[in-house]
Parts: C-alpha cells; structure tokens; sequence
C-alpha cells in the first residue's frame, strides 16, 4: 500500500496484535477491506480500529464485500475471524463491553452464510472482481500492475469468439450495473468520510490521507478527482494492483459502462411497461414462437437492411452509426462476435431505432407523435403475444371509438403469403371479421385507416432491424426479434422463461403464469407441461388442484375462468374434470365447463362454496359492465338510459335457484371472499330496488368489512 492511499485503520497493528495475541496471521486484503469499510461508514476508531456493530457487520458483510472484494476461497472463509478478531481487539482496549461483544459475535453469526451466498452470487459480479478471477485463474501476480496490464492488453487484442464468457446467467449490463452500483457505494463512502473529517474528526486522526486535494477549502472539482482516485485505487487493493485503473482508462472496451450498451435505456422501458401491467417483474411473460440457434444469429443480423447499412459506413446514417459502435466495436463484434454479442448488437441497432423514432428524427418524417413514443410498446406487446402476429387495423382501433371483442383481442392475425409493400387498410369485410364488429361503415374504417397508417409507419421503420416483420396488415416479431427484444427483457430483469425451463415448472407455478397468456399460446404451454410428464389424468388433475389453491390463496388475481377457458383449449380430459366437481373451491367451473361440452356431469357432487365462488366471479363482471357504462355515460355528460342493471339482474337469478334465497346467498358470497365480495355488496345495497334485498346487502357489507379488517389484522401481527 502507497503512503497516498493508505487510511488510518490501524490496520498494520491490528494484523500484528493479531499474530502476536492470537497467534493468528490475517489475510491482509480481506482485513484492509473490512477495516476500511467499517471506518468508511462511520465505525468509531477510539480504540485504534474500526469498531464493528450489529449494523456495520451486515452492511459491509451483506452489501460491500461482495460487490467490491475479490477473495479466495481461503480468504473469503477468514473474513469471519477478521470480525472476530476486530471486536476482540476492541474489547481489550476497554471501548466494548461483554453484552456488546457477544451482540457483535451473535450478528456475525447470522450474517456470515448471507455473506457466503452473497458474496458467490453471479449478480454482485463487477467487471475488476470478474477480471480479477481470471487473472489469478491463469497464474498472473495480481500484485504486479505490469503483469496485470500486459494480460489486459493480451486480452484486448484476442479475438472476440477467443475471449472468456460471462457465467451464466449473466449478461454485459448485468455486470455494468453491479459495478456502477460498486462505484457509486464506494464513492459516497468517501465523501461521507472525508465531510467527517472537516467537521467532525474523531481523537485517532482524519480517516482520509493527508494530500492538498482533500483539504477543505480547495475547489470542488480537485475533490471530486481525489476521491475519485481514491476509489480507484482502494478498488485495485482489493482486487488486482491496476485493474480498476486500465479498465477505466486504455482497456475501458473490456468494461463498458452504461453508455457504451444503449439497449439498456430501452430494458428500462420494458420493465416500466411490464410493471404497468403486472406490477412484478417476476410476472413471466409467455416463451417467444421462435427461437434461432445460436448458429443461426450472424446471418439473421447480417441481412437485416439498416445493421447491414450501418455495418457497410453509410453516409446518411452516421449518428445512428456511432451510437452502435460503428466503426470501432459495433464492428469488431459484427465481423468476430459470439452469439451473445452478436444479440447485444442487434439490441443496440433496436434501441437507437427506437429512440430515433421517438425523437421524430426517422427517415420517412411522418411517423405519427403517439405511436412514436409508443415504439417500445409495440415490441413489448409483440412479445407479450408469445410470438403471434398482430394485426395493424386491430391494434391501431383502440385509438378510435371501437371495442374489439375481449376474445379477439389475442388472436392471431392471418399472414397473407405476399403483400405490396405500401400499408393499406383491409376493407370493410375484411376489417369486420379482424375486430370482431359486423357491419362496419366507411366512416368506420377511415377512422381506423388514418390510425392503421400512423402505426403502419412504426412498424417498417422497426422492421428494418430486422427484428420486425410486417406482411399486409399483419405484423410481428421475428426470429431474430424474438432473440433481442428477449435479451433487452432479461437486462431489465422481467421474467422471460423459454419452452423448457417452462416444462421444469411445478404445477403451481405454471398455472398462475398461464392465466395471463393468451389463450392460444397458454393451451400450448399446458398441453406440452403435461405431456412433458406423460399426460395422464393424474397429471391434468394436479393442474386442477394447483387452480384451487391458487384460487383459495388469492382470489382475484387468479383468473379462474380464463384457467378454465386455457385447460380446455388445452383438452383436458373429462375425467379430471369431473373428480374436481367436489372441490369446495374449483368445482362449479368443473361442472360449467362439463356442461358446456354437451357432457353430462352430477350438479349435485358440487359443495356450494365452489358455486359461490363461481358466482363472485360472475356478479363481480356484471358489477364491472354497470360501472363501464355509468363511466361512458359520465364522460359524456350525461345519465345512462336505461341505467344498467346487469348485476342486479344476474343476483336475482342466481338467487332465486340458491338454497334460502337472497338471504343465504349474500353471506356465502362474504365467506367466498370478503375483499371480492364487498363491492358487489356495498352496490346491491345501494342499486337493488327491493328494500329487502338491499338492507340483507348492507348487513352482508357490514360483515365483509369487518373480516377484512381482522384478515389485515392478523397480517399485521404476523409482519411484527
């Protein structure tokens, strides 16, 4: 260590007091690490080291070690005996007492297998602690800054295809974004530190080396390089002696950073569109139709027009160039890249169109301001479909006053063999079968042509990437944009399962993904999961049983219905079907779906708890058809004629063939499912035109109301 660099830990005295007390020698970088840090966060150094507590052990254990620390085995395995010792070494200059101590011990004690886990974990790799592993892997001294500059400079000139491979999972962004979050750790730290020598210096002296920069009245920038610097080098000392240094300087291309991946701001969208519509991103998506072999990626990517283009130096599209890498290495991973790399390149190509499109700086210059900022939409959409195609009229309706029915809304668009290249909406027969809605006028269909044109315009500007297609008025995503916009997802950190990690699944976990799928695409991830395990009734069965726990566990965020819908495109067989009618839970559904086939099945074998559920589910879209048209209405200002009364109506069917009535139908509908059943509840009882009704109602609410506060309750009791 450098006179410059060195802090005052006291470091050099405690390894020695630990050799000569304890009959111990440290590991010095593992010990320079975990004093530094402590200090860094503000431990006190009254006894002449770092006191460790509770909350320091975790934090630098936990949240720095493994992002900033490369350790051996060995290494990794004596920072236990480093904290130990450290807080022995307190104690016996009298700043800890024996209830402290054993606090501090304890800590450790739980902290250290999250530590192990933590520190082995691949999303805590950073491009030096990466570097360093395999610099060591191959016998270089990491103490020799040369030796590690030359193995550097080595790597650097090696071809891509010759160059080591993240592990799996991990991707280039990953590992960007575990050393920015390294950087910017290790950097606060600093500052923090250095404020607390201004203004606060402990009685052992300032933390930080004394040199001009860090002194308290010099310019800004001057500090902001020292700590910087600082960083560095603290990075290297933990690492290899240099490596942080040339990674950020000569051999910066072995680590990029944020601005050298521009698909990363694109992942960022992703995810904001994917949180938009499940609200986690470990909501996975369906697996893409088409996924080309890794064999397969250079020559899909070399005859997309615009990567072609910006790879053969066009003139006309420099700016767009130089965003990708071209030339420098955008061009070194077109020419030698991995599959890998060759992807990471097409997600770049894809992001700059994006961001081009969004900027109203494409080429055409009549790319509608709407479906401009709605680019990355339209891709997240393609993929969200699993692979099927799209129609541009269909989509670009939802931008007029037409309602595609719900049930068309994910059918696949029909791709004619050929199509002219110019956009044009299908007519009106045509049209009318694409949405569903018969009798379209012309009026219709210009108010969907000028939308379908806008959006047209995306579209081709998108499938010059080559990751979109578009034939007529069908558009998708293609094999290679099924392998890109799947990359850019998984850098966001969404959940994009492919077909086989699909059939390792338990039943559980596949149906509450399915549920959210589109049909077709869910029938066929079911079908292959059961025949994956021989198809047989008791398999279909345990599909049924994990819909009822599921159901049981949270009753509206499983579609139960749409479940049922998938499982019968999916044909399972009658037999499950009808041992699942007793099921307290799924078995109406059973039976529905017995019944809908022409089957005969016993009603009677059904509990009434599984028809109440049914039936919430059933009033509770009729409640949501009412409160569309009080919406619709309001909007324009006006009451609705006729008022709706699709749940009024359907309650007094359901009531009228329901054992007791009214009055014994509305607490079984509570027992279902207070939080379910409170707003169909709370509106009989203020809608319902007969009094009687509406006062069973209000008593009904009263007691739902009451469950879900004691339900929150014991969820309260359980978190403390």
């Amino acid at each position: 260590m450098t006179r410059t660099t060195a802090l005052n830990t006291g470091l050099e005295a405690f390894l020695a007091w630990a050799e000569t007390e304890r009959k111990t020698a440290l590991p010095p970088r593992p010990a320079d690490a975990v004093l530094t840090l402590l200090a860094l966060h503000g431990a006190d150094r009254r006894a002449g080291v770092p006191e460790p507590t509770p909350d320091l052990v975790r934090r630098v254990l936990v949240e720095d070690l493994p992002l900033l620390l490369w350790a051996s085995p060995d290494e990794a395995a004596a920072v236990p005996s480093v904290l130990t010792a450290l807080a022995d070494r307190v104690r016996d200059a009298g700043r800890l007492n024996a209830k402290r101590h054993a606090r501090v011990l304890a800590a450790l004690d739980d902290v250290v297998p999250v530590f192990v886990r933590a520190l082995g974990d691949p999303r805590n790799l950073t491009w030096p602690r990466w570097y360093a592993s395999l610099l060591r892997a191959q016998g270089v001294p990491a103490d020799d800054a040369d030796a590690v500059r030359g193995w550097l400079a080595a790597l650097d000139a090696a071809p891509h295809a010759e160059r080591p491979r993240l592990p799996e999972p991990l991707h280039r962004s990953d590992v960007t974004a575990a050393t920015f979050a390294a950087r910017i750790r290790l950097a606060d730290a600093l500052l923090a530190a250095f404020a607390h020598d201004v203004e606060g210096p402990s009685t052992a002296g300032p933390l930080l080396p004394a040199t001009p920069a860090l002194e308290a009245d010099r310019p800004e920038e001057a500090l902001t390089s020292e700590l910087e610097a600082l960083a560095v080098a603290l990075s290297d000392r933990w690492t290899a002696a240099g490596l942080a240094e040339a990674l950020s300087g000569p051999y910066e291309g072995l680590a990029p950073g944020p601005g050298a991946l521009p698909h990363v701001v694109l992942a960022d969208r992703f995810l904001d569109e994917h949180l938009d519509q499940y609200g986690d991103s470990a909501v996975p998506l369906p697996p893409p139709a088409a996924l080309p072999g890794p064999d397969e990626i250079r020559a899909l990517l070399h005859a997309a027009p615009l990567p072609a283009a910006l790879a053969a130096g066009s003139a006309d599209l420099r700016d767009l160039a130089e965003q990708c890498g071209f030339p420098g290495p955008g061009q070194d991973v077109w020419t030698g890249g991995t599959p890998q790399e060759l992807v990471e390149l097409g997600a770049d190509v894809l992001a700059a169109v994006v961001e081009r499109i969004a900027s109203g700086a494409d080429p055409e210059g009549d790319t509608d301001e709407e479906y401009a900022l709605d680019a990355a939409h339209v891709l997240y959409g393609l993929y969200a479909r699993g692979g099927t195609p799209e129609s541009v009229a269909r989509k670009a309706s939802g931008h007029t006053d037409l309602t595609v029915p719900p049930d068309l809304e994910d059918a696949p668009a029909p791709v004619p063999a050929s199509a002219p290249p110019g956009y044009e909406t299908p007519g009106l027969a045509e049209l009318s079968g694409l949405l569903g809605l018969p009798g379209l006028t012309d009026d219709d269909r210009a108010a969907v042509d000028a939308r379908a044109r806008e959006l047209a315009a995306v579209v081709d500007e998108l499938a010059r990437t080559g990751c979109v297609l578009r034939t007529g008025d069908a558009y998708g995503l293609t094999p290679l944009g099924n392998a890109v916009v799947r990359h850019v997802l998984a850098v966001g950190h969404v959940a994009v399962p492919d077909e086989h990690e699909i059939a390792s699944w338990d039943a559980a976990r596949t149906v509450a993904a399915v549920q959210y799928w589109p049909p077709a695409v869910a029938a066929g991830a079911l079908t292959a999961w059961t025949t994956a395990r021989g198809a047989t009734d008791e398999v279909w069965s345990e599909l049924l049983d994990a819909v009822s726990a599921a159901k049981s566990a949270d009753f509206h965020r499983t579609l139960t219905t749409a479940l049922f819908d998938r499982l019968d495109r999916a044909h399972v067989p009658d037999g499950p079907l009808r041992s699942a009618l007793t099921d307290p839970v799924t078995g109406a559904h059973a039976l529905r779906l017995l019944h809908a086939r022409g089957e005969p099945a016993d009603g009677g074998l059904v509990p009434l708890s599984a028809r109440a559920t049914l039936l919430l589910e059933d009033l509770d879209a009729c409640w949501a058809a009412d409160m569309r048209t009080f919406v619709t209405a309001a909007d324009e200002d006006r009451a609705p004629e006729p008022a709706p009364t699709a749940l009024i109506d359907a309650f007094d069917e359901a009531a009228a063939g329901w054992p007791g009535g009214a009055g014994a139908l509305l607490p079984a509908l509570t027992d279902v499912d207070p939080a379910g059943a409170l707003r169909v509840l709370e509106d009989l009882r203020g809608r319902h035109p007969d009094g009687r009704v509406a006062d069973l109602a209000a008593h009904a609410a009263k007691s739902a109301k009451a469950a879900v506060k004691r339900s929150a309750a014991r969820r309260r009791g359980r978190g403390r």
